[in-house]
C-alpha cells in the first residue's frame, strides 16, 4: 500500500479520524495552556488549599493551593512528552536495528535479536526502576528507560516485515543487478515499513504513558517541582475518599489518553490489513 492510499483511507475511516482528533485536541490544551488558564502550576496558595470543584477552580484545588486543572494541562504536557519522544526513539532504533537484522542476517541478526531477547526477558517496570533509582528521578532517565523497554519488541516486528520485503522480485532483482546495500534499504525497504512504523509508533505510545504514570505513581519517576499526571495521582492518593476529584481527575486524563492512542493504534491496524477492510 502506497503511503496516499494510506492516509486516503485513514481519513475516510471514523475509527481513525475520531481518536485522532481526541489526540489532537488533548495536545492543543497542553500546548496553549498559558493562554486557556490564568494561574501558575507551581504556585501555592495555602489559604485556597483543598478547595472544592468550583468557579475559578473547576477540578478544585490540592493540599498546597494549586489549581487542579492548571496541574493537568501541564501534566499532560510531561505525559505526552515523555510518551511520544522516547517511543519515537525506540521505534526509530528498534527499526534499524531489524532492517539491518533482516538484510545482512547470519551474525548480525544472531547478535541483534539476542539482544533484543534479553531485553525483552527483563520485565519492563523491574528494567524501569533500576534505571531510575540508578540514575535519579529525572526526565532523560525516564526517556532512557523507556526506550529500553520497547526497542527490543520493534525490532522484532520490523525484522520479520523486512524479511518479507526482501522476497519481493524487485529486491531479488536490485540485489542480483548490484544494488548497494543502503540504496536496497532506503528505496525498498524503508518506504514499504513507513505504515507499519506509524502503526508501532502508534500502538507503543500507550504504553509509555501507563509506565510513566505508574513510575511517577511510586514515586521513582518524574520528581516536584514537576508535574506529571501519574505524579498528581500519586500524591492525592491520601485524599481519595475524602476528595477524590484529586486523583480522578488526572488519572481520567491518563485513561483518555491511553484509550484514544489504543484506539486510534487498532485502527490503523486495521486499515493496513487488507482482510479487515475488506470486511
Amino acid at each position: 500500500m502506497g503511503m496516499n492510499d494510506f492516509w486516503k483511507l485513514c481519513i475516510k475511516n471514523k475509527s481513525v479520524t475520531v481518536p485522532a482528533i481526541i489526540i489532537v485536541s488533548i495536545m492543543l490544551l497542553a500546548v496553549f495552556a498559558p493562554m486557556i488558564t490564568q494561574y501558575d502550576e507551581t504556585r501555592q496558595d495555602l489559604l485556597m488549599r483543598l478547595v472544592p470543584p468550583q468557579s475559578g477552580h473547576i477540578f478544585g484545588t490540592d493540599e498546597l493551593g494549586r489549581d487542579v486543572f492548571t496541574r493537568i494541562l501541564y501534566g499532560t504536557r510531561i505525559s505526552l512528552s515523555i510518551a511520544l519522544f522516547p517511543t519515537a526513539i525506540a521505534v526509530a532504533v528498534g527499526t534499524a536495528l531489524g532492517i539491518l537484522s533482516a538484510y545482512f542476517g547470519k551474525w548480525a541478526d544472531f547478535a541483534i535479536m539476542r539482544l533484543a531477547d534479553i531485553m525483552l526477558s527483563i520485565p519492563g517496570m523491574l528494567l524501569a526502576m533500576v534505571v531510575l533509582y540508578t540514575f535519579g528521578g529525572s526526565l532523560s532517565s525516564v526517556y532512557i528507560a523507556l526506550v529500553l523497554m520497547e526497542w527490543g519488541s520493534v525490532a522484532r516486528v520490523t525484522r520479520a516485515a523486512a524479511e518479507g520485503i526482501l522476497e519481493n522480485d524487485y529486491v531479488l532483482a536490485a540485489r542480483a543487478m548490484g544494488v548497494r546495500g543502503y540504496a536496497i534499504i532506503f528505496r525498498h525497504i524503508l518506504p514499504n515499513l513507513i505504515p507499519s512504523i506509524i502503526v508501532l509508533f502508534t500502538v507503543n505510545i500507550p504504553s509509555s504513558i501507563l509506565a510513566e504514570s505508574a513510575l511517577s505513581f511510586l514515586g521513582i519517576g518524574i520528581q516536584p517541582p514537576k508535574v506529571s499526571l501519574g505524579l498528581m495521582a500519586g500524591t492525592s492518593k491520601q485524599f481519595l475518599f475524602q476528595m477524590p476529584w484529586l486523583s480522578l481527575a488526572p488519572a481520567g486524563m491518563i485513561m483518555l489518553l491511553s484509550l484514544s492512542f489504543n484506539f486510534l493504534g487498532d485502527a490503523l491496524r486495521d486499515v493496513l490489513d487488507p482482510k479487515r477492510r475488506a470486511v
